[in-house]
Order: C-alpha cells, then sequence, then structure tokens
C-alpha cells in the first residue's frame, strides 16, 4: 500500500512533523497544505529513486561508493528536494543522501567541492581553539539568515571530536555539537560528523547528522562510508600535476574553520529538529530522519524494487 501523508501523521504523529519545522505557523496549528504537499513530494520521489547496498554508486565523475548493505542511498535531485522540504537551501555539488535501512536516527548528506588542489601543511600548525573560535563566530554570523527565515538562532557548543587528518589517506575528521540558543537545561544538541576525503580536483564530504546521545556509537558508521569511498584513476590526490592543476585559494584549516562555517547555515538547521523542544513550544520532537529513514525501508518492504546505478 501506497505511503500517504496522512497515513504518515497517524503513524508518527502530527506533533511530531510541527517539532520537524519549529515555525510561528506551526506552533499554533497544523501545517499549511503547502507544507504537507511538498513533504510528501520529496517523500515520494526519494522512494521511487532510492539506491540499496550493496550497491556500487558512481558519484559525478569523481569517485565510487561502495554502498554496504544497510543502508540506502538517495540520489542528488531527489535528495535536494528533501532537504529543502526540511527548510534548507541546498546549494551546489551534493550528491545525494545516506540514510540507515533501519529505525537508526541520521543521515549522511555528500557533497564534492570543485575547489582545486588542497595544500595540506597547514594541518601540522593548526591550532584547534582557534579553529573552534572561527567556527562559533561563523555561526554567529549566519544566525541572522536564520532569524529572516524563521528558524531558531544555533550556537556552537564545542568539539565532540577535535580535527584528525591522516596525511598517508588524505582524509580529514571532525566534529562538533550545536544546539538551539536558550534551549532548556537537558535538551539534546544536534552534532554534524564531518569526514572529507581530498582528491586531485577538490574535495568530497561526507556529514553525518546526529545527536549527542548517539554520536559515539554512530562514529563507526561515518568511518565506514569514508572508507568505502575511492577516487576514480585520474582524480586521485597524489596524482597532482604541479604544471597544470588548479590549486585552491585556501588551505586544510579552511575546511573547518572557513567554508565549513559557512556550511553550518546548513546543516545546523537540519540538526535543530534533533532537540527537544517540550518547554519551547509545548511538543516533543521526534526526528525526522528516523521517519523518513522508516519509509525509504517500507519500499523494499513492500515489494519494489530499487534501482541500480
Amino acid at each position: 500500500m501506497k505511503t500517504t501523508w496522512k497515513s504518515v501523521v497517524r503513524v508518527w504523529g502530527l506533533s511530531a512533523l510541527m517539532a520537524v519545522f519549529q515555525t510561528a505557523a506551526w506552533a499554533q496549528g497544523a501545517p499549511t497544505a503547502g507544507v504537507q504537499a511538498e513533504m510528501q513530494a520529496a517523500i515520494d520521489a526519494a522512494q521511487k529513486a532510492q539506491v540499496s547496498g550493496p550497491s556500487d554508486v558512481k558519484l559525478i565523475d569523481q569517485a565510487v561508493l561502495k554502498l554496504p548493505q544497510g543502508f540506502l542511498y538517495i540520489p542528488p535531485a531527489e535528495g535536494k528536494k528533501l532537504l529543502t522540504a526540511m527548510g534548507n537551501r541546498v546549494g551546489d555539488g551534493l550528491l545525494g543522501l545516506i540514510f540507515p535501512d533501519s529505525n537508526a536516527e541520521w543521515f549522511v548528506a555528500m557533497r564534492f567541492v570543485k575547489s582545486g588542489y588542497i595544500k595540506d601543511d597547514d594541518a601540522k600548525e593548526w591550532k584547534t581553539d582557534e579553529l573552534l573560535s572561527g567556527l562559533k563566530e561563523g555561526t554567529e554570523e549566519s544566525n541572522a539568515e536564520r532569524r529572516a527565515r524563521g528558524f531558531p538562532e544555533i550556537e556552537v557548543v564545542g568539539w565532540i571530536e577535535a580535527p584528525k587528518y591522516d596525511a598517508q589517506t588524505h582524509r580529514l575528521v571532525w566534529s562538533l555539537s550545536s544546539r538551539i540558543k536558550n534551549a532548556p537545561a537537558g535538551a539534546e544538541g544536534g552534532v554534524n560528523y564531518n569526514t572529507y576525503a581530498l582528491g586531485r580536483e577538490g574535495y568530497i564530504s561526507m556529514n553525518l547528522v546526529t545527536g549527542m546521545k548517539t554520536v559515539e556509537a554512530e562514529k563507526p558508521i561515518a568511518q565506514q562510508l569514508l572508507a568505502a569511498l575511492d577516487y576514480n584513476d585520474g582524480k586521485r590526490y597524489a596524482q597532482f600535476n604541479s604544471a597544470t592543476d588548479h590549486i585552491a585559494e585556501f588551505g586544510l584549516a579552511a575546511l573547518i574553520g572557513g567554508v565549513a562555517a559557512k556550511k553550518l547555515g546548513l546543516f545546523a538547521l537540519i540538526a535543530a529538529f534533533l532537540v527537544k523542544f517540550a518547554k519551547i513550544i509545548g511538543i516533543a520532537a521526534i526526528a525526522l530522519i528516523a521517519f523518513i529513514g522508516k519509509l525509504m525501508g517500507r519500499k523494499k518492504e513492500e515489494g519494489g524494487t530499487p534501482p541500480q546505478t
């Protein structure tokens, strides 16, 4: 049986969906028909396009992700619809989303940025305190846009995992926690667990969006997906040609304190619905990623055959 918006509301509860979007209008009543239609259309499109692991997923002309069993891949066009329905500006370079084929409450957003070859020698000199300050400042600057769009302001709390760079594999990992400003004591904050794979022409980011209570258990998932990513021949970091290739205007530290700070405008919004809103708008939040992920898995249970790449 096809999943409809009304059946989703019956199963998951209208209050859960209200907590996800957390706009003034939703706090006062039911979601508008337009919001309902947008989310339902995004879910339907993702169900039709999803790819189940194990499968080789081509990431444009750059790399291949060997999607493991138990994971679902949503292609870029459909992934953009989902993120937009959540209230985010997606921007360029989205490679798709990854959801668990289970009831786990996380997802991964993948992106390729054609920045040029990023020199990694500054990794030996960076200071994590200064990088954290840069992230906090960048988040404060982006709060103006969040206010204008009706979303709550975000603040960066601190490192979940301080930046670590592997010079042999050219992979970077870092993670921080964020929360809604003035959230009640004990409210769960959101977490972005960020992994990057450098290539010859830029970098691929694979960012796990989850909650504070589960991030430690889910770190291996992000590491597993990062290890499953392989750049195509000719696109690898080690194949850089100084005579012909473009060199990025920034170094590795910018992926943490500079470029990454601006990116929080996207992922902090997503992380916002992982916060317990009970004392803010009078309703309990259930993570939208869980309900979307469950719908993704339902298609397979109902006999659908996912497309292959």
